[in-house]
């Protein structure tokens, strides 16, 4: 004969499973047996494995957020425990072939590798010939880049949290969008580095909005980007507005998505007013189009 359980056991046990249950990400449904699978990592950045794109890699369960790098870069990992995806962007310069990251599930347990494959992707090229004065830089103005290169890399070093819950974009300022990102200019027959950022046609002083919430981590004035504002969205995505006629933030600033802090201008080196939007992920430019609806 099976023994009884009382009530009051059968309460405890019904406790106990709801919490396993929520610590694996799961629910059950009301009047039912049947498992609800808490929601998974959002379906933004759209995945392009070319240099350039992102790769959305699938990291299988794990009770705590795996910690994954590409090289000694973090990447930004979301999720929940039943499925983990990490969003890795791929550089512009990024050979074709087959790459790897390296994921740790938790500090006491071996690091394991996951590849994924580079594919070719024919980005236009433009050659122009134009005055050398345009090309070469005076001395004191290399000097001037090269410094503020070197802050920069700072400044795209940023890793923080806590991370962002959705990574579907805002367009941050009306206008068409051109199709600059990857293009590679040939001055006078020596190549430049590609385009890293979308071009957005707008005039000057049109509102510029952040695409996502985020906080404020740079603003300058910079030889080639001129007026430049850099936001921090958590994980090691981050954003760049260029060419910026106005700045109305400042450091530390904490914006929601839709909040205009910014206006478009033609600073720095340009032809004519227009918004560079430029969109890292761990450390690599990568196409701001992926990030927003079709």
């Amino acid at each position: 004969m099976s023994a009884l359980i009382s009530p009051s056991a059968l309460r405890l046990q019904g406790v106990r499973r709801r919490r396993l249950l929520q610590a694996l990400g799961l629910a059950l449904l009301p009047g039912s047996a049947v498992l609800a699978r808490a929601p998974t990592a959002p379906a933004w950045p759209q995945a392009l494995q070319v240099p350039g794109g992102v790769a959305r890699l699938a990291l299988g369960p794990a009770p705590e957020r795996p910690v994954v790098h590409a090289g000694d870069v973090p990447v930004l990992v979301l999720g929940d425990a039943i499925e983990w995806t990490a969003i890795v962007g791929i550089a512009l310069s990024a050979p074709v072939g087959q790459a790897h990251v390296t994921v740790q599930a938790t500090p006491s347990t071996a690091a394991r590798r996951i590849a994924y494959r580079v594919v070719a992707k024919q980005y236009r090229e433009q050659r122009l010939t134009v005055a050398p004065r345009t090309v070469d830089l005076a001395p004191e103005d290399l000097a001037r880049h090269e410094r503020e290169r070197a802050h920069q890399q700072q400044v795209m070093a940023t890793f923080s949290t806590p991370l962002p819950e959705q990574l579907q974009m805002l367009q941050p300022a009306p206008g068409r969008r051109s199709g600059s990102f990857g293009l590679r200019r040939v001055f006078n027959g020596q190549a430049r580095n590609p385009h890293s950022g979308m071009d957005i046609a707008a005039a000057t002083g049109t509102p510029v909005v952040a695409p996502l919430a985020g906080r404020v981590i740079d603003v300058g004035d910079y030889f080639f980007n001129g007026g430049t504002v850099w936001l921090d969205h958590g994980g090691g995505l981050l954003s760049m507005y260029c060419h910026l006629s106005r700045v109305d933030c400042q450091p530390g600033d904490r914006l929601r998505a839709g909040q205009a802090f910014c206006q478009v201008g033609a600073t720095g080196r340009v032809t004519g007013p227009h918004l560079h939007w430029g969109v890292m992920l761990n450390r690599s430019m990568v196409d701001p189009a992926l990030f927003l609806p079709a």
